[in-house]
């Protein structure tokens, strides 16, 4: 994508794009390198997306959750939990929050970063 189709004219001179990625950018398993290659290539089109938009004031941030319940994993709890050095998986909620944080005022210094929820999953 170029800037022009993200933010082009008429648009907001401030404002705040975020992905949702995967921690798995990060981690990388057996058999997953393709999905690995995926995620990790998110978090660099952020990188270079965040320096391409930043002179007009708009911060661009990837977060990369972890293990985090959901109607998916519902069943896999346990054994997720089992893996996270914090013996628990994420809840939406907290991918939310931090959501809202970069969206908001207060992370206007923040921009081109992955940010990593998961428990130290990741490590």
């Amino acid at each position: 994508m170029e800037e022009r189709h993200l933010a082009g004219p008429g648009t907001a001179e401030r404002g705040r794009v975020i992905t949702i990625g995967n921690n798995t950018a990060e981690r990388v398993s057996r058999g997953s390198s393709i999905y690995t290659m995926s995620k990790a290539a998110v978090a660099t089109m952020v990188k270079g997306i965040a320096l391409d938009l930043a002179p007009r004031g708009i911060t661009v941030n990837n977060i990369e959750p972890g293990p985090t319940e959901t109607d998916l994993t519902a069943s896999m709890v346990s054994d997720l939990a089992a893996m996270v050095p914090i013996r628990r998986v994420g809840h939406g909620e907290e991918i939310a929050e931090l959501a809202l944080y970069l969206a908001g005022p207060r992370s206007g210094y923040m921009t081109g970063l992955s940010l990593t929820i998961d428990g130290e999953f990741a490590l």
